[in-house]
């Protein structure tokens, strides 16, 4: 959308998922209007939303929740997740165990949620990990595409400015682990979109 790309019709489409961005939400691009004024018509039509990371701040900020620099700065590598009560009854959650790892990496978090979502999931760090809005639109903070390979080469890439923000990026590299339950997650959002065959 960055580069004014013509979204497909809203008729010609199954499910929608929003990935991460190198971009940032608080930056009112034009293209996050164009953006949250695509979500906001596919939710009213049932239309199945996934928004990943940066995905997961534009699916609140279209539905006015509040996004921002997370005040205690960036989560990134292997974390735990734990899901609330709410999640044991949701769609790509229900066969998710209540404490689970994922990959992550993202210095801007959903500091509020919009005032229709219900909070699905949580950690120490981020209040905000997963929200549903609805039926059939969900946000997840962290990275269910992300293999432990993947998110050791963010850790590598960023060790400059990790360790300037006073953390350990070998430590962040020693913690990092595969993170199976957290793929589910994605796995059960295609099979809603698609079927499970």
């Amino acid at each position: 959308m960055h580069e004014n790309e013509k979204l497909d019709a809203i008729d010609s489409i199954s499910g929608i998922i929003i990935t991460g961005s190198p971009s940032y939400i608080t930056d009112e691009e034009q293209w996050n209007f164009v953006g949250a004024d695509y979500l906001r018509e596919a939710h009213a039509r049932q239309i199945p939303i996934l928004g990943v990371c940066y995905g997961h701040q534009l699916v609140a900020w279209a539905f006015d929740g509040e996004v921002a620099f997370h005040p205690s700065g960036r989560e990134i590598g292997t974390v735990p997740i734990t899901l609330t009560e709410a999640a044991r009854e949701d769609p790509l959650f229900s066969e998710i165990p209540e404490h689970f790892n994922a990959q992550i990496s993202h210095q801007q978090s959903v500091i509020r949620l919009p005032l229709n979502a219900l909070r699905l999931a949580a950690n120490e760090f981020e209040p905000n990990q997963a929200f549903r809005i609805g039926d059939t639109t969900w946000g997840i903070q962290f990275h269910p595409e992300f293999s432990a390979e993947v998110v050791r080469e963010y850790i590598i890439a960023r060790s400059e400015a990790i360790s300037a923000e006073g953390l350990d990026p070998q430590l962040l590299l020693n913690a990092v682990k595969d993170t199976p339950h957290s793929v589910e997650v994605l796995q059960t959002f295609c099979g809603l979109v698609f079927g499970d065959d």
